[in-house]
């Protein structure tokens, strides 16, 4: 499960959320990324370091588009669909797709933000397979 390789890049690797999910989901779906091309998510975390969108989020919308944007996303039959399906499955859960309204029902001082990453993971592998 994509969460399984998610929780050794932000428990043992100490990664923030956005790089986790990048990290993984690179791991997990071959994307082929180099260490360069998921560095440049890394300010992603902590809602773009402000508490707005989730990186976790972000993260996962990057990998969609890696997994369904050929050359354009405007020329991509699939992307909206499913990143659309992504943040209404993520919605459902928080109510929000905003770290500042999300922390407060998830974050834990010792975990981190550990159950918003094994949230985000479970929803994206959930639209991916259904797609």
């Amino acid at each position: 499960m994509l969460k399984d390789t998610a929780l050794k890049y932000y428990t043992e690797q100490n990664y923030n959320c956005a790089e986790t999910l990048i990290r993984a989901a690179n791991e997990y779906y071959d994307l082929k990324l180099h260490d360069r091309d998921m560095i440049m998510l890394g300010a992603y975390g902590g809602g773009i370091q402000t508490g707005n969108t989730c990186g976790a989020i972000l993260a996962a919308v990057s990998v969609l588009s890696m997994k369904y944007v050929e050359k354009k996303a405007h020329e991509s039959k699939d992307i909206k669909p499913i990143t659309t399906e992504l943040i209404r499955k993520f919605n459902l859960k928080y109510s929000s797709i905003l770290c500042k309204d999300i922390k407060p029902q998830s974050f834990d001082h010792e975990k981190r933000c550990l159950m918003t990453v094994e949230s985000i993971c479970d929803i994206l592998e959930s639209v991916i397979n259904d797609h």
